[in-house]
């Protein structure tokens, strides 16, 4: 047990290391002598969970996407706002999430390593098709046309809120943008229940928090 866990502390480490190297550098110019210094591992450790630069760019992108500060809620259009509330409240404080922006954001990089975005257009068709299933999205709303279209306006706020705040007010374009977006798309039953309000990602991260039972000490 004790060696699977500083396995993964050192996953962990190596991941971090590389991210911050990638937001600050870009794909192309980070190295992996940069991210072994950064990550204070040996090159042994950093080749047994990433076999080259480019699978280090896929697990930060990889780790784009976790579960650890979702709150299952009755109502799938506020899982699906409390998610991305969540993203964009932790983006500034939040190397990996930064760093996989810009490796999705890389043209040339993407034939390499992939990019987020697919996964984020599933996750949000499948939010807005369960709350579809629920009666809480008009009959005439398509799920994956809408992700689709949802994600094209979620890139473009977080291209703005970087470039005039370093992303400082991505909350409130976030807010914003869901303002405009689920009146076009819920029903007003649903409409009325929906919490956007920029502190709506701290909240919820919060609560998450509270929820996730705390190791307990020993001896």
């Amino acid at each position: 047990m004790a060696r699977q866990e500083r396995a993964v502390r050192t996953r962990r480490a190596v991941i971090e290391a590389a991210a911050a190297v990638f937001a600050e550098r870009g794909y192309a110019a980070a190295t992996i002598a940069e991210i072994l210094e950064r990550a204070g591992v040996t090159k042994g450790a950093l080749y047994f969970h990433f076999d080259s630069k480019e699978a280090l760019a896929r697990g930060v992108i990889d780790a784009q996407i976790t579960t650890v500060h979702w709150v299952p809620r009755e109502l799938k259009l506020q899982e699906w706002v409390d998610i991305c509330m969540t993203l964009a409240y932790r983006v500034p404080n939040d190397v990996v999430l930064m760093a996989g922006i810009r490796l999705s954001a890389d043209l040339q990089g993407r034939q390499l390593f992939g990019s987020a975005w697919p996964a984020w257009t599933q996750l949000v068709a499948e939010k807005i098709a369960e709350g579809k299933e629920q009666g809480e999205v008009l009959p005439h709303i398509d799920p994956a046309e809408t992700a689709e279209f949802f994600l094209g306006a979620w890139l473009g706020i977080q291209l703005l809120s970087e470039a005039y705040a370093n992303w400082n007010d991505l909350t409130e374009r976030a807010s914003t943008l869901y303002h405009y977006i689920l009146p076009a798309i819920a029903t007003p039953a649903a409409l009325v229940k929906l919490d956007i309000a920029p502190d709506r990602g701290r909240r919820v991260v919060e609560e998450a928090e509270r929820l996730t039972p705390q190791p307990t000490a020993v001896g």
